[in-house]
């Protein structure tokens, strides 16, 4: 479980960058954070991770503080599915995979058998596994992102943290990338994205948050939080949420449309 209370941070206290975030994520959980560009998504996701150092707030991670954890064993808690990776050397996949396994190595510690296991799990898992010879920088942008969530994964952390998993990607490997996302949650995986997307929410999360200029103004199930009324004033811009014919698990699909007029 993930509670974050209070959170603020900001860089001068005359321009804050978050207010008081507050929310609650359980096991099995897809949080889908959405708000415009600027308001603070990224930030959040840093403070979470302690590449930030909040001004205010806690994060609790099943009931415990995750400032005082190291970050060692924050990434044993939880794990990070960057937009994109700053890879340059000619890495194949399995390599990238198993840097998962650093955290739960010791100081200029060697992977193991263990930790092998576990990278070839988690690509057998996302279904790479006849990419663990490719060179990194040869896969598409699809590839490179199922790469770094089975990074993810082989750090055997309870809770994942994906800002923007589908940014860049085409629409066949953004619906790839969304199943990927549920499944994970149905097995019990908690799972925190940011997106730019609002249909995401209706397709592959269970909770929603609502973020302009550093504040929450909603938060709840998509369909209660994600509304024609609450798009609007989010984006700034007319939006119509309506209902499809199409149904998904015995209930109809809803779908975000801009109205361009």
């Amino acid at each position: 479980m993930l509670e974050v209370s209070g959170i603020s941070f900001f860089y001068k206290p005359e321009r804050m960058i978050l207010r008081d975030i507050s929310f609650q994520a359980d096991k099995g959980d897809t949080f889908c954070v959405l708000g415009p560009n600027g308001t603070g998504k990224t930030t959040l996701l840093r403070c979470l991770l302690g590449l930030s150092r909040m001004k205010t707030g806690q994060v609790l991670i099943n009931g415990k503080s995750a400032a005082s954890a190291t970050f060692r064993q924050r990434a044993q808690m939880m794990a990070y599915v960057p937009q994109s990776t700053g890879i340059t050397f000619p890495y194949e996949v399995r390599e990238v995979v198993l840097m998962g396994r650093i955290a739960h190595l010791c100081a200029g510690g060697a992977p193991g058998a263990r930790d092998r296991a576990a990278a070839r799990e988690a690509m057998e898992r996302l279904g790479i596994l006849e990419l663990e010879h490719a060179l990194f920088q040869e896969l598409s942008g699809g590839e490179r992102q199922m790469v770094l969530v089975a990074r993810a994964l082989a750090q055997q952390s309870g809770i994942l943290v994906m800002d923007e998993p589908t940014a860049n990607l085409d629409y066949g490997n953004q619906v790839k990338m969304l199943r990927v996302i549920k499944s994970l949650s149905e097995q019990g995986y908690t799972i925190l994205m940011t997106s730019h997307f609002p249909d995401h929410a209706f397709l592959a999360c269970s909770k929603v948050v609502l973020m302009r200029d550093g504040s929450i103004i909603a938060q709840g199930t998509p369909e209660e939080t994600v509304t024609s009324e609450s798009l609007t004033s989010l984006y700034q811009t007319p939006v119509r949420v309506t209902q499809t014919d199409i149904s998904m698990d015995g209930h109809a699909v809803k779908v975000c449309v801009p109205l361009m007029f």
